[in-house]
């Protein structure tokens, strides 16, 4: 298992280093000019050459790929050319806002899917469970954004239970109400990922029902809920985790939409501002501290599977996978 884990840790490294190769020439390859947003309009080529050398932009792509590098491995992320500012504390500041939204969001997601995805699969040929599994495929074809702006009438404007967006200036110094601007966002990502969970925990569960093991166990004896217990839980959860960390890394890049409808202050509204104004130094940063996100959630997930699962685990041991 030791050698697994840095054989895959060696993989997210350099898997890490080509994602950054490839957002450095993307990046680069984006029409406009970052020195543009710091000059203004009618400006002389001397200003804008200037504003170029200011911000290191007339430097060979080599030269500022080493010296991005050189940054990133000393833990700095860079300044903003707009602001000047380093790009490394407002995206600690924006994490405070983005990462609480995206982890409350998966586990009521996951809290709602689970049992729900398990009812539609064991009542299946009833009619409650014909409807949670219509219910799931209705919930998918749902735009975050519009059922975020349903939300935010029926309980912000009309009932005035929650704020309908925005999050308190001093942050978490205020958990009440830092709580309360997160909620209506928090429920409109979990719905969201709920129904496509739901369709995932019911076909892992469907597979479990109609195995050979269950029904062995169900024969020597072994109540429904036992049998599950020792012989079903483990083997449905081996695929639905890898989907939880999709669905997790999906719902931190995608927080952006969200982030937007509810005007948060997260990293999406960053990258946004960033995108904008042509700031290479945010932009990188926050889909550099993204890309490192979605690795690291998939490397937990593919440790947890093998954690779960004893025929991974004994495939590493040299046996048969």
């Amino acid at each position: 298992m030791a050698r697994y884990v840095l054989r895959r840790f060696a993989f997210l490294l350099i898997s890490l280093a080509l994602a950054s190769v490839v957002l450095f020439v993307l990046l680069r390859m984006l029409p406009g000019d970052p020195a543009n947003a710091l000059t203004a309009v009618g400006a002389t080529d001397e200003q804008i050459a200037a504003a170029r050398a200011s911000i290191g932009s007339d430097r060979p792509l080599p030269e500022q790929f080493v010296h991005w590098i050189g940054q990133l491995v000393r833990g700095d992320l860079g300044t903003s050319f707009v602001s000047s500012l380093p790009v490394g504390p407002e995206v600690t500041t924006r994490l405070q806002v983005t990462l609480p939204l995206t982890l409350a969001a998966f586990v009521l997601a996951v809290l709602i899917a689970v049992p729900a995805g398990f009812l539609a699969a064991h009542k299946r040929r009833t009619w409650y469970g014909a409807l949670l599994n219509g219910v799931s495929q209705l919930g998918i074809a749902i735009p975050v954004f519009w059922l975020g702006m349903i939300l935010i009438v029926v309980l912000a404007v009309n009932a005035r239970w929650f704020p309908a967006g925005g999050f308190p200036p001093d942050g978490w110094t205020r958990p009440g109400e830092a709580v309360r601007s997160l909620v209506l966002p928090v429920i409109t990502i979990a719905l969201v990922m709920s129904a496509s969970l739901i369709r995932y925990v019911r076909s892992a569960t469907l597979d479990v029902l109609d195995s050979d093991h269950l029904r062995t166990a169900r024969a020597l004896g072994s109540s429904f809920g036992g049998a599950m217990w020792r012989h079903g839980l483990r083997n449905a959860s081996v695929p639905v985790i890898s989907v939880l960390g999709i669905e997790l890394a999906s719902t931190l890049l995608g927080a952006v939409v969200v982030e937007s409808v509810f005007a948060l202050p997260g990293l999406g509204s960053l990258l946004t501002t960033g995108i904008t104004q042509h700031d290479y130094p945010v932009i990188q940063g926050v889909l550099f501290v993204s890309t490192l996100a979605v690795l690291l959630i998939g490397f937990a997930a593919d440790l947890v599977q093998r954690i779960v699962d004893p025929r991974l685990r004994a495939g590493l041991s040299g046996g048969p996978r």
